[in-house]
């Protein structure tokens, strides 16, 4: 490894430095334990890890050499090691490594571990698809590090990142006990529903704003990155199950949320109940699908879902711009409460969370005919600015996290 080899490093890194803005804040980015020694930050394409990173040290490193950044998709990584890399920073008095993209290079786990271990003034915070496997790959990183997952915006910081309203992340239990006043005074502040129809199409991938036309068109191509480069640098899988994969996020977003039947969809993609299951599996994890079951992550075992959601309505209208409002409704729902809390399939109503809310998914008229009765349940009315009693507008989800 020559200077010539890190100066193009270093041109591309100050180029990133460069085009990053300081102006707005993941929510994710002050619970980051940034001082410690080894962390990792997992999510999906395109919800803003890279900037995450860029953010920490533009601001705490902006005149110093002690911090680094490398992404492993880069060619340089063909010929050389992340280890000469962190190497060469250590020995010119750095600090900090920053690196992006870590499972384009085999063995990953044990690299970082070696470089956690033989240079301990070193504090490393890499970055990865959300389908790392980190307790199952090689090096045990699991007593080392910290792990956070990225999410893409939820509505509450997509107002934030608009400039629109800043307001605090609500609990569940604080936005179920008060949610009258709380949506009262939010909408003194804000029209809030045409800002809300505009997320569910254009508003959860940050980049949204660096595409003025062919924001579908961009998440298409993330998840074809996602299916060609994160799948198969993670899994052993061959070209063949990469296409059947695909095949089977297409016909699964075009029959959202219902569940179609899975034994003919496996002989029509010529694989077995076992891989399709992993492919669903790998799909989830990828985040391009959400597996609804009855039973909670916590507990099940691989099996066929209840209900499949796309991940998320922006790529539901991506994969499948002819998606009705009912599951445009539901889709977002269950993003937005996944990310801090488990949702389940209940027997009556759309969805249950932590064993113990019952919620119903609907319009300006859903009614609690479905779940009358039944304690801690509740109807959620889309087109609604505020609720009252037990209906609760739809788009106050939007502030869990």
């Amino acid at each position: 490894m020559n200077e010539s080899d890190i100066a193009l490093l270093s041109e591309a890194m100050q180029r990133r430095l460069a085009k990053t803005s300081l102006a707005f804040h993941r929510s994710m980015f002050g619970k980051i334990e940034w001082g410690d020694r080894l962390l990792c930050i997992k999510g999906s394409r395109g919800v803003g890890k890279t900037t995450m990173m860029m953010q920490r040290m533009k601001e705490e490193f902006a005149r110093t050499s002690k911090a680094f950044y490398v992404s492993l998709d880069n060619l340089f990584f063909a010929r050389h090691s992340l280890r000469e890399v962190a190497d060469w920073h250590y020995k010119n008095g750095g600090t900090h490594l920053f690196v992006d993209e870590v499972h384009h290079v085999k063995h990953w786990q044990t690299e970082i571990k070696n470089i956690y271990d033989d240079y301990p003034d070193l504090s490393i915070a890499y970055s990865g698809s959300s389908m790392l496997r980190i307790d199952r790959a090689q090096g045990d990183l699991s007593r080392r590090q910290m792990v956070y997952r990225l999410d893409g915006l939820s509505f509450r910081e997509y107002l934030a990142f608009e400039g629109v309203v800043e307001f605090p992340r609500l609990s569940l239990e604080e936005l179920l006990a008060d949610h009258v006043r709380l949506a009262t005074e939010i909408v003194g502040k804000v029209k809030i529903l045409p800002l809300f129809k505009t997320y569910l199409r254009r508003g959860y991938y940050p980049f949204y704003k660096e595409v003025r036309n062919g924001y579908e068109f961009r998440i298409r191509e993330i998840v074809d990155e996602v299916l060609e480069k994160d799948y198969p640098a993670i899994e052993e899988v061959s070209i063949a199950t990469i296409r059947k994969t695909r095949k089977m996020l297409m016909v699964l977003a075009a029959s959202c949320p219902q569940t179609p039947n899975m034994s003919r969809l496996y002989q029509e993609l010529e694989t077995d109940r076992n891989q399709g299951l992993k492919m669903l599996s790998a799909l989830e994890d990828a985040g391009l699908l959400k597996l609804l079951s009855t039973e909670s992550k916590k507990v099940k075992a691989m099996s066929r879902p209840d209900k499949i959601y796309c991940d998320n309505t922006n790529l539901m209208h991506a994969l499948h711009p002819a998606s009705d409002v009912g599951t445009e409704r539901e889709t977002f729902f269950l993003n937005q409460l996944s990310v801090v809390h488990d949702v389940t399939y209940p027997a009556k109503g759309d969805f249950l969370v932590d064993g113990k809310f019952l919620f119903e998914v609907g319009g300006v008229g859903k009614s609690f005919s479905q779940i009358a009765d039944i304690s801690n349940s509740y109807v959620v009315n889309d087109d609604v600015e505020i609720g009252f009693g037990s209906k609760i507008p739809l788009w106050l989800f939007g502030f869990l996290y």
